[in-house]
């Protein structure tokens, strides 16, 4: 199968600029209604894009004061936007250090049932301290004790999923025969973390078992990936950044007998588009008066390295010393590297390094064709598979992006005109994986 261009879009609740919720019109609780999402999720499905995502920290946003943050539980908000959907993906973001095996597993299958076979789990290590304190601990485990939590729990997920054979449910009325338990396995699993006996009480998901992405960018997170993950999102904020990732997944995915084209690498893109580039820039520039002086880009940039924006001169190269702290609490340190990471190798200064960026994520300001052309140029190289679209405001970021920049991609011949599927695997190119039926015995219904 030729290799697709992929796009999700992260609804990241009014938009991923923090400004967006100022923007003239915007509904100030549009982050907690539904048809904003829903509206969104249509504007996706109609450009044939694969999926809408949802990200979810499970506390209190910590910037509250100046914007909102997501507060919907996304099963159930994805549960809203599939049954008012045919073909847009549903990507449903669980914590692995903040939930139990069998009910993720279960939520997620049911969403996928629900969904008709387009429903993807996006599997997280949540570390936020102001979470943890939420389910009863003083702080997050240390991020080695999350990742081993996280692999236990992703492998338990995937056999739990493939529970049921994909023809133990007979549903034979004459012979009165619903399911053969022979065919439905108990897991039985005793681990370091967990112990579930087995098997999920809902057959095989319409797809095979639904998709499985990482977010993480650590070495642990990598190795993660290399072994679960079917797609990606990550930060990558240029060409040797997205260079040096792919190949270190291959080496991850070879190590655990994988190959990285089974890996879909969708990482962030910020478009801010504007019918010229000037009339671009200008929304940008909009945007960033919508929010207070020390939280704009330059601020939000100096934050993710660690750095005090009052006493950081904003024109200046950055130093190895000043990119040699440690990565802040709230923040993953997968933000931090990329962006370290690039000041270093470019010698970037402050404002160099916030002109690239919004939300830690790769931003290109300019004209539908300018965007386009960024697109072809990372997809045609073979550097990713498509981008996780984080669009600046919602939903008129992703409008424009839909009807102005697809139809470029199409007349190009890079992006379909069309669903060719039905579930989100069809539409990501990925096969559907066989089962693993290394559970021993079966159980009876």
């Amino acid at each position: 199968m030729p290799r697709p261009l992929s796009f999700l879009v992260n609804i990241t609740g009014v938009g991923n600029h923090p400004g967006a919720w100022t923007l003239p019109g915007r509904a100030p609780d549009a982050y907690i209604d539904p048809e904003h999402h829903l509206r969104v999720a249509r504007t996706a499905e109609r450009g044939a894009l694969d999926g809408v995502f949802l990200a979810d920290i499970p506390a209190l946003y910590h910037g509250i004061a100046q914007g909102p943050g997501q507060a919907l539980e996304p099963s159930m908000l994805l549960t809203y936007l599939a049954a008012a959907t045919e073909r847009v993906g549903v990507v449903f973001t669980g914590s692995t250090t903040f939930n139990e095996p069998y009910n993720l597993a279960r939520r997620v299958l049911s969403l996928d049932h629900a969904s008709h076979g387009r429903a993807a789990w996006n599997a997280v290590a949540t570390f936020f301290p102001d979470a943890a304190r939420n389910f009863g601990l003083d702080a997050p485990p240390d991020h080695d004790t999350r990742y081993r939590r996280a692999e236990e729990f992703t492998g338990l997920v995937h056999r739990l999923w493939d529970s049921w054979e994909d023809d133990a449910l007979i549903a034979d009325t004459s012979g009165a025969r619903f399911a053969d338990p022979d065919r439905i396995h108990a897991t039985d699993h005793t681990g370091e973390f967990f112990d579930v006996a087995g098997p999920l009480n809902v057959p095989r998901s319409p797809q095979g078992r639904p998709v499985t992405l990482q977010a993480g960018a650590s070495p642990q997170g990598l190795a993660f990936a290399g072994r679960f993950a079917e797609a990606v999102y990550t930060p990558l904020l240029d060409a040797e950044a997205a260079r040096g990732y792919r190949a270190r997944l291959a080496e991850q995915a070879h190590r655990y007998g994988r190959d990285v084209s089974g890996i879909r690498l969708l990482p962030g893109l910020t478009p801010v588009i504007g019918s010229t580039e000037a009339e671009a820039r200008t929304r940008f520039a909009t945007l960033e008066a919508g929010v207070p002086e020390d939280a704009r880009q330059i601020g939000r940039v100096a934050r993710t390295l660690g750095l005090d924006p009052a006493t950081t001169d904003p024109e200046a190269p950055l130093t190895d010393a000043r990119l040699s702290g440690p990565p802040p609490d709230r923040l993953p340190t997968g933000f931090f590297r990329t962006h370290a990471e690039i000041a270093r190798r470019e010698g970037l200064s402050l404002a160099e390094l916030a002109a690239r960026t919004i939300g830690g994520h790769r931003s290109v300001v300019g004209t539908p064709e300018q965007i386009a052309d960024d697109i072809t140029t990372w997809w045609s190289a073979g550097l990713v598979d498509g981008f996780t679209l984080l669009p600046d405001a919602l939903p008129d970021g992703l409008e424009v992006f839909v009807d102005h920049v697809v139809p470029i991609l199409r007349a190009r011949g890079v992006f379909r005109h069309g669903y060719t599927g039905t579930t989100l695997r069809d539409h990501l190119g990925l096969p559907v994986p066989a089962p693993s039926y290394e559970q021993k015995g079966a159980t009876a219904l």
